[in-house]
């Protein structure tokens, strides 16, 4: 090998070795960033004649396991949907209470049928009566701040999938202008790790927006999907439309008021499930208007079955009672939760709760004939009163026929919603059933978010231990590539020592 030889072999070989350096420094700046997979620097040996000619440096490449890479982004759809579930329906627990817990709805209808109790004991007593009136204002007050809450995460639900959209524009636009580089460069030969991995890190944003797929194309470029098959398209621009709006109790999507999420004019809504803009979908159409429609069914069944009895005790703000019997079942009285109230007519006079506020015409179908108890009329009467104890609060309108049954299907204003419990017979136990479904969907969720959180971590722990940056093999790496550089630099002073002897000795 000559002189000329040598050289170009060691200053190729330096070359090299500053590459391999220069990827260990970025690995090594990088080692902390989650996602983030090792860059590994490659090199194929030249020879010429059978003669070694040195190094050539390769693109650097990612050590990537795609099949937990995967895995992944599918775990991060997961866990961020029940996430997001989760802080919704924990924000109402405070509201719901737990059975027993005296703030709960059983425990103040509990408190109302006391109140009756005592009442019974003594007709004429202004002091129970009144102790009547604000056992029913607590309970109608509990009943406004639920249908409240419920309402609060409907709307934070559809504010955040308006911001969430914006967050996918944006993301699917840093993905498209990588892609557009990765694919130029990999056609130029030139490395893309770079690159790669802050796509991979623009993608990890995605998943936790909604579950995707993604599809490697072989000239770099990547192609994303939803996991129910809409393309996310990677061409710049906002591909995904939205509208704000403020979600009312009767509001619905679709066709009720709440806009969809668009595509190319076309509504994809159902087609971004999983993650953030899943959950959030899922929170305002179905879980939180199935809550509020349970609350609704309660509601108008408190007012109804008191009213049945000749007390029409609570009311809307006006003293109406909404109509049951519609189509679909809650159509008159969907949101009657959010304003329902003790009836003006009570609360002007007290004394109602005692003698009733309207007459009853008997039916074998429903309710006996009652008959109020008149002005000056006995201040002992209790006619009334064993009529609420015996059957408004009881599960049965008169003796021998049973209560009209609560709506646990076709709820919510469009009438798509179910209950998770059968049609329970009396307002306690509708109380409870409502408290214990609804407490137990919150504890459900916690439970499994907790569990898709544990799985997310680690997967994230199995795929940086795969794919991430050891930086013992990294340091180890290092020491090597410094004595290969102490060695090409011992070649390049022998030659520059070898030709300094052949100028001497021509001269």
């Amino acid at each position: 090998m000559g002189i000329e030889t040598g050289l170009t072999v060691a200053n190729g070989g330096l070359y090299a070795i500053t590459q391999a350096l220069s990827v260990i420094s970025q690995n090594v700046a990088n080692a902390g960033t989650p996602g983030y997979a090792a860059e590994v620097s490659n090199q194929e040996s030249l020879s010429a004649g059978g003669v070694a000619m040195g190094v050539r440096v390769l693109p650097t490449t990612l050590n990537v396991n795609t099949a937990l890479q995967n895995q992944l982004l599918t775990q991060n759809a997961a866990s961020a949907a029940l996430t997001t579930t989760q802080t919704a329906l924990q924000a109402i627990d405070p509201v719901l209470g737990t059975p027993g817990s005296g703030t709960d709805l059983a425990s103040m209808l509990g408190k109302l049928t006391d109140a009756f109790t005592a009442l019974s004991a003594d007709p004429s007593s202004q002091t129970q009566q009144t102790a009547v009136v604000t056992a029913a204002a607590n309970l109608a007050q509990s009943i406004n701040t639920l249908a409240g809450a419920y309402a609060q995460q409907r709307q934070n639900a559809q504010d955040a999938i308006v911001s969430e959209v914006t967050t996918l524009n944006t993301t699917l636009a840093t993905v498209s202008a990588l892609n557009s580089q990765i694919v130029a460069l990999q056609a130029a030969g030139q490395s893309t790790a770079d690159l790669q991995n802050q796509r991979n890190a623009a993608v990890q944003t995605l998943s936790g927006l909604v579950s995707i797929v993604q599809v490697p194309q072989s000239n770099g470029g990547l192609l994303l999907y939803s996991s129910s098959g809409v393309q996310l398209p990677t061409t710049g621009g906002t591909p995904f439309t939205t509208s704000d709006v403020t979600v009312g109790a009767s509001s619905t999507y679709p066709g009720g008021g709440i806009p969809g999420i668009m595509c190319g004019g076309i509504d994809v809504t159902a087609g971004l499930s999983g993650g953030q803009i899943g959950a959030n979908v899922a929170l305002r159409d179905t879980t939180l208007p199935t809550d509020q429609a349970e609350l609704d069914e309660f509601a108008q069944g408190l007012a109804s079955r008191f009213d049945a009895q000749g007390l029409r005790l609570f009311s809307d703000p006006s003293g109406n009672l909404p109509a049951a019997g519609g189509t679909p079942a809650q159509a008159n009285y969907v949101g009657f939760s959010a304003t329902i109230q003790v009836n003006p007519a009570v609360l002007a006079n007290n004394a109602l709760v005692r003698d009733g506020t309207q007459a009853v015409t008997g039916s074998p179908t429903g309710a006996s004939a009652f008959t109020p108890n008149p002005p000056g009329g006995p201040a002992g009467f209790d006619t009334l009163i064993n009529r609420v104890l015996d059957y408004a609060l009881g599960d049965q309108v008169q003796d021998g026929v049973a209560q009209p049954a609560f709506a646990t299907t076709g709820l919510g204003a469009a009438g798509t919603l179910s209950a998770p419990f059968a049609s329970p017979g009396t307002l306690a136990a509708m109380a409870a059933d409502l408290v214990s479904a609804q407490a137990a969907q919150s504890s459900q969720t916690t439970a499994q978010a907790s569990a898709a959180t544990a799985l997310q971590t680690s997967l994230q722990t199995k795929l940086s231990s795969t794919s991430g940056v050891n930086i013992d093999a990294e340091m180890s790496l290092m020491i090597q590539l410094q004595n290969a550089y102490g060695a090409n630099a011992h070649i390049i002073n022998a030659a520059q020592a070898m030709w300094n002897d052949l100028m001497q000795a021509v001269q």
